[in-house]
């Protein structure tokens, strides 16, 4: 069984050091419950199917599967109801991890968060200087919920 543990923070500044550029990101949902998400996503030219189970603790089961790239785009348009989540990720390491910056556009600009992705729950970690508030907890910056409650609308 895959387990996804998964903390989530706002970022007080984009690092100075970031030298990617980013991938951009649409996903849509074709189930959205409490206890379980089922996600397609366009990451740059790949696809993506996804099944979440509830988090619990900044943990949770994720079942991740690649798709054509063409079977992903007719899936969001035939399975998910808009708006979709649209976003550009970055990827930079730091101090052996490796953190993920999305910045969020359409209903949810101005939203940027940091995640890292850890191997056990209480597994430490140095947080860079650009790393802000923690709102791994807080269900409003969950992407299934703010495809129903936008950034914009807080």
């Amino acid at each position: 069984m895959a387990i996804e543990i998964e903390r989530k923070f706002l970022l007080k500044h984009f690092p100075s050091s970031l030298q990617t550029n980013g991938t951009l990101i649409r996903q849509g949902y074709m189930i959205n419950k409490k206890n379980m998400v089922v996600r397609v996503r366009l990451s740059g030219n790949q696809g993506f199917l996804t099944i979440k189970g509830e988090t619990c603790n900044a943990l949770r089961k994720e079942f991740e599967y690649p798709v054509p790239q063409q079977d992903a785009r007719q899936m969001l348009k035939a399975f998910c109801k808009e708006p979709f989540i649209e976003k550009t990720r970055y990827q930079i390491k730091f101090k052996g991890f490796e953190w993920v910056i999305d910045e969020f556009s359409g209903d949810n600009q101005g939203l940027v968060v940091a995640e890292i992705e850890l191997d056990s729950i209480d597994q430490p970690f140095e947080k860079p200087d650009w790393i802000g508030k923690e709102v791994t907890h807080d269900i409003r910056y969950f992407n299934s919920n703010l495809i129903e409650k936008p950034y914009s609308t807080w």
